[in-house]
Formats: structure tokens, sequence, C-alpha cells
């Protein structure tokens, strides 16, 4: 049985803009810290929170509810949520929930501050 990527959540905040780079699988064990961390995030209030998922394997959909909640919380007080860099089999996810449309995905931290 192959073993689960470790989890780990890095917060960097600079001005407006708080860039979280997620790695690991993000599932039912793990979904619980991200929310945590997230809410934490969210209690600055930046104007963009941006998720770099390029060292995310995996997500399920504890992970995808979790950033449907966290995306409707920065959006009631107008900020942002991007998406960054999210590999094929994530990507993948969204596409086929067709929540591609309902988040902002953007290729790197660069387009990201200009959504």
């Amino acid at each position: 049985m192959k073993e689960a990527a470790e989890f780990s959540i890095e917060t960097r905040c600079d001005g407006d803009d708080c860039v979280i780079v997620l790695s690991g699988e993000i599932n039912l064990r793990s979904s619980p810290d991200l929310h945590a961390s997230l809410l934490k995030t969210i209690e600055r209030r930046p104007a963009r929170i941006i998720l770099d998922l390029a060292e995310v394997s995996y997500m399920d959909s504890s992970g995808v509810g979790t950033l449907v909640e966290i995306k409707r919380r920065v959006g009631g007080y107008k900020g942002k949520l991007i998406l960054i860099s999210l590999q094929p089999r994530v990507r993948g996810l969204f596409q086929i929930t067709r929540l591609e449309q309902f988040f902002t995905i953007a290729a790197d931290v660069d387009e990201a501050r200009k959504a």
C-alpha cells in the first residue's frame, strides 16, 4: 500500500496578499488542519489569498468543500481566493466538478496578483 504524502502548509503574508503553499494530499485527514489555517489567515482580511497547489498530489471532496467554504468567506469581505499551479490530477477534479468556473485559477503568483 502506498504511503500518503505528508501534508504541510506554509503561509507568507506581504501587504494585501497572503500566499499559502500547500503540499501533500488534501483529504479527510488533512482538511481540518487546512480549514483551521485558512480561517486564521482570513482573520487578517487580506485582499488576495493565493493558494499554491503545485505540490498537492491529491485532493478529495473534503478538500474541495473546505476551499468552497473559504472562498465564500473571503468573498464575504470582498477579498479574492485564487488557486495557482494546479497539478493535472487536481485540475481534473476542478474540471469534472465544474468548479473551475467558480474559482479563479491562475498559472502563478504574478498572474494571481493581476486577477
